[in-house]
């Protein structure tokens, strides 16, 4: 089984949403980072050295390659990432190995069966 890394860089008060959609998409679980900054084609306003740039997280969802496209897709459209500028970005890379995901294999495995 292969799987794909997809990490997503989102508005904190987006992130249940996204993770409910990539969860309905197929994602089996994953691991979220609270408090991360970032900046985009404008850089943030200060005010004082303090920023005033809205608090982002950052989602990492181990996914199987037949599904990451489907679920990649999902997030998006949740995220209004295309929709609206600043409100996020995800993106997928493909994993050589993993250790610990032997439970998520065998759980996912039915589920790519019938997907082909």
């Amino acid at each position: 089984m292969h799987f794909k890394m997809i990490t997503v860089f989102v508005e904190d008060d987006k992130t249940d949403a996204v993770m409910a959609a990539a969860r309905e998409a197929g994602a089996t679980g994953a691991t979220v980072i609270n408090n991360a900054r970032g900046e985009g084609l404008k850089r943030s306003k200060t005010f004082f050295g303090l920023s005033l740039a809205s608090q982002r997280d950052v989602i990492l969802l181990l996914v199987e390659e037949h599904l990451s496209r489907h679920i990649l897709e999902e997030i998006g459209r949740v995220g209004e990432f295309d929709d609206k500028p600043g409100t996020g970005i995800a993106v997928q890379i493909d994993v050589e190995d993993a250790i610990g995901v032997a439970h998520q294999a065998r759980e996912i495995s039915q589920s790519v069966e019938e997907l082909l």
